[in-house]
């Protein structure tokens, strides 16, 4: 007997129970139902960008909706764009409320302090007003700290553990990046400029993260610790230290899917963001002059094992030591001191190897192994070995001290085999020995020239080319792929070059389709990328004004900047007049083809 009947019964039984639970709920709810009170905020986010970069203005009317979207008025130097509405509906303790927002991308033509006015707007017969806003547009490649204020997307800051130290000592440095809340990645994180002269910088490792406020915002802290060690005395100076990464940040103009609730597949906007840390100084004091006679130049703190062997050897036999130096300090600069009481041995020159306890290679051990050989059998013992160090510390010189080691040497000799004489009688008739060589081929045969030696032969050394050409070739290779690796300009020109021979491509499926929309939009795409790869700045932020802010004072030729004035203005005309004739906007090509291919041979 099957239970799936059964079952599904009860399923539609309990789903019907529940149906009529929820309609008893909603009535006893239903009239204590109220609306919220009607409210209109303005908001910038975030308050200070760099030029290049773009703001989000929100306006966000609650349980009020305005009959048109709100006009804002025209701020000297800077270009708002309409992005798109948001609504969102709550309902919580009787009291339902919707909330709609208005959403508007800011870009600035040049750096400043840029306010926005209050602004107002009638809803219902009521005149409700914002309150002003204010947006800081630093120059590109400033640090965009914020100070304290909380409204940066991203800040960075250089720490040194003090301001004394001498030369040769090992500090570790920290650089400290602050990410905003609301930055959901980072990609392409890469440090560009890192200037301390007279100073030599470590790799840098990632550390514990951990969160901050500043102002009302949360930031994750994200520190990168690096070893400095100073080379030489005087004031030195750490920075200002230059970083670059792209932050994913969620999209303002994002729309919620029905089918995707939780925005799981929706794309995030991409920010790329220039930071540079503060100089730092660092006063380094040169290692006093009282320095012991083995001193080899090592600082830091030391300790140091011993051992030699075999102690029981013959004039000229090999004994092996071995040293073990353990601390933290420049391991690679810790070497062994002469030794003049060792001048009975004769000394060979030292192996070294280095195993580090800690990811900055600061800390752990150096051990070196040499061997000795001593020269007469008067050596009683290996004498003293002393090492020498400066603890900064301490501020002083230590020495380390290893007692002598009782040797046995033995002498070297060696006892001539005895020669026997024997006297060979007068009269032996002993016949001479056999021959044991008998002849096995009595006729040699008939002779033929010998063959050419391959190394005369063409074939043969052109067979020799091959593994040369192949070497050559992998290296070639090789050394393109490194280029376009520590080149990301030259990566985004040829990315750009076939990004443009497609979307030429495409102008013509789409000029042969009569789609016009699609036409203008591949066109204006074009322009903000070839544009955005000659300028070095984000394709997103090419708008018609750079033709007069940056490429018109670099001295473009005059014709080329009317090319792309009237490029720019039939994209935009388009949105208004589009143009209905797949004739028109095939001859439309040559010219847009020119333009860009004029401007790729531009150097900026």
């Amino acid at each position: 007997m099957s239970l799936q009947p059964v079952i599904r019964a009860r399923i539609r039984a309990a789903g019907f129970q529940l149906s009529l639970l929820l309609a008893f709920l909603f009535c006893l709810i239903a009239p204590t139902t109220v609306s919220a009170a009607v409210t209109f905020t303005a908001s910038v986010n975030p308050q200070t960008i760099t030029q290049g970069e773009s703001a989000t203005l929100s306006l966000a009317f609650e349980n009020a909706t305005p009959s048109d979207v709100p006009e804002l008025p025209n701020i000297p130097n800077l270009e708002i764009a309409y992005v798109g509405p948001s609504t969102e509906m709550r309902y919580f303790n009787g009291v339902s409320s919707s909330k709609t927002t208005y959403n508007y991308t800011i870009a600035a033509r040049q750096p400043g302090d840029f306010t926005i006015p209050a602004l107002s707007v009638v809803v219902d017969g009521k005149t409700l007003r914002s309150a002003p806003l204010h947006l800081k547009v630093v120059p590109a490649g400033s640090s965009v700290s914020g100070g304290n204020s909380g409204d940066a997307l991203a800040q960075v800051k250089l720490v040194l553990p003090k301001k004394t130290a001498y030369v040769g000592e090992v500090l570790t440095a920290q650089l400290q990046l602050y990410l905003h809340s609301s930055i959901q990645n980072v990609v392409n994180f890469q440090i560009t400029d890192s200037p301390a002269e007279g100073m030599n910088i470590g790799k840098q490792v990632e550390t514990q993260h951990s969160r901050a406020q500043i102002g009302n915002s949360i930031y994750t802290v994200v520190p990168l610790a690096f070893p400095i060690t100073p080379v030489k005395s005087g004031l030195l100076t750490v920075g200002p230290i230059n970083v670059q990464f792209v932050a994913e940040l969620p999209s303002p103009n994002r729309r919620r899917d029905p089918f995707d609730p939780f925005g799981m597949f929706n794309r995030n906007e991409q920010k790329q963001l220039t930071l540079a840390t503060d100089a730092q100084s660092i006063q380094v004091s040169p290692l006093p002059e009282n320095a012991p006679a083995g001193f080899a130049g090592a600082v830091g703190v030391y300790t140091m094992t011993m051992t030699a062997g075999p102690t029981n050897v013959a004039v000229g036999d090999p004994i092996t030591i071995k040293v073990q130096i353990a601390g933290r300090g420049a391991l690679d600069s810790v070497a062994l001191p002469d030794q003049p009481s060792w001048k009975e041995f004769k000394i060979y020159p030292a192996t070294s190897k280095i195993d580090t306890t800690d990811p900055l290679g600061i800390q752990g051990t150096k051990s070196f192994e040499q061997v000795i050989v001593p020269q007469n059998d008067d050596i009683k013992a290996l004498p003293p070995f002393a090492f020498s160090y400066f603890d900064p510390e301490q501020k002083s010189y230590r020495t380390l001290v290893q007692p002598a080691i009782p040797l046995t040497i033995r002498p070297s000799g060696s006892t001539p085999v005895p020669t026997v004489a024997a006297n060979r009688p007068a009269n032996d008739n002993t016949p001479p020995p056999a021959q044991d060589i008998v002849s096995i081929k009595q006729r040699i045969g008939d002779l033929v020239p010998p063959a050419p030696a391959l190394v005369r032969q063409s074939w043969f050394l052109a067979l020799q080319s091959v593994p040369l050409l192949a070497f050559l070739g992998a290296v070639g290779f090789r050394k393109r792929q490194e280029s376009l690796a520590n080149n990301p300009r030259l990566r985004r020109q040829r990315q750009v070059t076939q990004w443009i021979r497609e979307g030429l491509n495409d102008l013509r499926k789409q000029a042969d389709a009569n789609n016009s929309d699609a036409f203008f939009a591949t066109v204006f795409r074009l322009l903000q990328e070839q544009l955005g790869e000659r300028l070095d700045v984000p394709a997103s932020s090419i708008t018609e004004a750079v033709i007069d802010e940056r490429l018109r004072p670099k001295g473009i030729s005059e014709p080329l900047l009317n090319a792309l004035h009237e490029l720019f203005q039939s994209c935009n005309l388009a949105r208004y007049a589009p143009i209905k004739s797949s004739q028109e906007l095939a001859a439309m090509i040559p010219k847009v083809e020119s333009t860009l291919s004029q401007l790729r041979e531009v150097t900026l």
